[in-house]
């Protein structure tokens, strides 16, 4: 997985794919600086999902954003957030076939159809739409 803005150091053979999950309903920051020459650091949002490639000796250091302050409120080491590529050799299609069918939609279930009504155009207004539930 390419990193655009941040790439990890030439020259390193070995690289984790890592993920972290932002499980707490603060804003995080996500923070690489032990390795030299490399600069990460991501924006965690509640419950987002952060995939990212790092050296095996690299540190996640998770920042919880408080009121106009930061605190840095753990340290995970990235072997610890590896995903695994175990799966990807034990996936059979045989194992996710469905096993009953969906019945139906009934017409009467649809949603109502929605028509579209444009409003006069002001000058140096663009036109837009509201739509009206028949």
């Amino acid at each position: 997985m390419a990193q655009i803005l941040d790439p990890i150091p030439d020259g390193h053979q070995s690289i984790l794919l890592c993920c972290y999950v932002n499980a707490t309903n603060h804003i995080q920051i996500a923070r690489i600086t032990n390795i030299a020459n490399w600069y990460f650091e991501r924006v965690v949002f509640p419950g987002q999902r952060l995939v990212f490639e790092a050296l095996p000796q690299a540190q996640l250091e998770i920042h919880t954003g408080m009121m106009a302050s930061s605190i840095l409120s753990d340290t995970i080491p990235c072997e610890r957030l590896c995903i695994s590529d175990e799966m990807d050799d034990d996936f059979d299609d045989d194992d996710f076939k469905p096993t009953s069918t969906l019945p139906a939609i009934e017409p009467h279930l649809v949603a109502p159809k929605v028509e579209a009504a444009p409003f006069a155009l002001n000058e140096g207004y663009s036109l837009s739409l509201m739509p009206i539930f028949a």
